[in-house]
C-alpha cells in the first residue's frame, strides 16, 4: 500500500508533508496523486515538507520540473536537513512559510482555522476578488464569496452568506460533495467533473444546496437551521 501524503490548505497554497520512505517511490507517488487529482492541484503553489531527508538540487529540480508539467508550482521546501536546505536555496525555493503581512495600519485577521475532527477549514471573513482558497477537505465560509474569488475543496463547501464567485467541491472526484449557501448564485459551480453556471435569478434569494443527481448538478432548498451539518 502506498504511503499516505498529508495535504493541508495554507495561506500560500498547499502544504504537502511526505511520509518516510524511499525518495524515488515517494516522489513518484506524489506525482501520481497530482495527476489523478488534477482538478484539485492544477494552478496550486506547493510547499513540501520533506523532514530530515538529504536531497540534492538535482532531486528537487527533477520534482519541480515534473510538477510544473502538471501546472503545479513548487515554491518552498521545508526541512531540518542543512543539505536539503542548501539545495532548495540554490534552486531559489523558499525554506519557510512566510506569514502574509497586512498593509500598514491594518490588523491581519486569521484566514482559517483547521478543524481536525471534521477535516474542514473555517474562514471567518469575506473572500474578495482575486482570493483563491484550496483545501483537501471541507470548506466553511462565514461571510460572502465575491465575484472573482475562488474556492476549490476536496469535500463540501458551505457559505454562510452570498456566494458569487467560482467554487469547485469534490475536486478530488467526490461526486457526493455539495455546495450550500444562504444565497447561491456563483459565477461557476463545479462538483467533481460536473459543471454548472447559475441561471438568472427569479425572486428573492433563499438558502440552497447544489449537488449531483442523475449525472447533473441540481439545486434544492437548504435548511441550515434544521440540524447540525454533517459531512458526506
Amino acid at each position: 500500500m502506498a504511503a499516505t501524503l498529508t495535504i493541508k490548505g495554507i495561506r500560500e497554497g498547499l502544504l504537502v508533508s511526505l511520509p518516510e520512505g524511499d525518495w524515488t517511490e515517494i516522489s513518484r507517488h506524489l506525482l501520481e496523486t497530482v495527476q489523478e487529482q488534477a482538478d484539485f492541484f492544477r494552478g496550486a503553489n506547493l510547499a513540501l515538507q520533506v523532514g530530515e531527508r538529504n536531497l540534492g538540487a538535482a532531486d528537487l529540480g527533477r520534482l519541480r520540473d515534473a510538477l510544473s508539467d502538471h501546472e503545479v508550482w513548487l515554491r518552498a521546501v521545508l526541512t531540518s536537513s542543512d543539505v536539503t536546505r542548501e539545495a532548495a536555496a540554490d534552486l531559489g525555493l523558499e525554506q519557510a512559510l512566510r506569514p502574509e503581512r497586512p498593509p500598514a495600519g491594518e490588523e491581519l485577521e486569521p484566514l482559517d482555522a483547521t478543524l481536525p475532527m471534521e477535516e474542514a477549514v473555517l474562514v471567518e471573513r469575506t473572500l474578495r476578488s482575486g482570493h483563491s482558497l484550496r483545501h483537501p477537505g471541507h470548506v466553511v465560509v462565514l461571510g460572502d464569496v465575491n465575484p472573482g474569488a475562488e474556492i476549490i475543496a476536496g469535500g463540501n463547501i458551505i457559505v454562510w452568506g452570498r456566494l458569487r464567485g467560482t467554487v469547485h467541491a469534490g475536486a478530488t472526484g467526490n461526486e457526493s460533495a455539495s455546495v450550500s449557501a444562504l444565497d447561491l448564485a456563483p459565477t461557476q459551480l463545479r462538483i467533481a467533473g460536473h459543471i454548472s453556471i447559475s441561471p438568472a435569478r427569479k425572486g428573492a434569494p433563499r438558502p440552497e444546496r447544489a449537488l449531483v443527481r442523475d449525472g447533473q448538478i441540481v439545486a434544492e432548498p437548504w435548511s441550515p437551521a434544521g440540524g447540525r451539518w454533517k459531512a458526506n
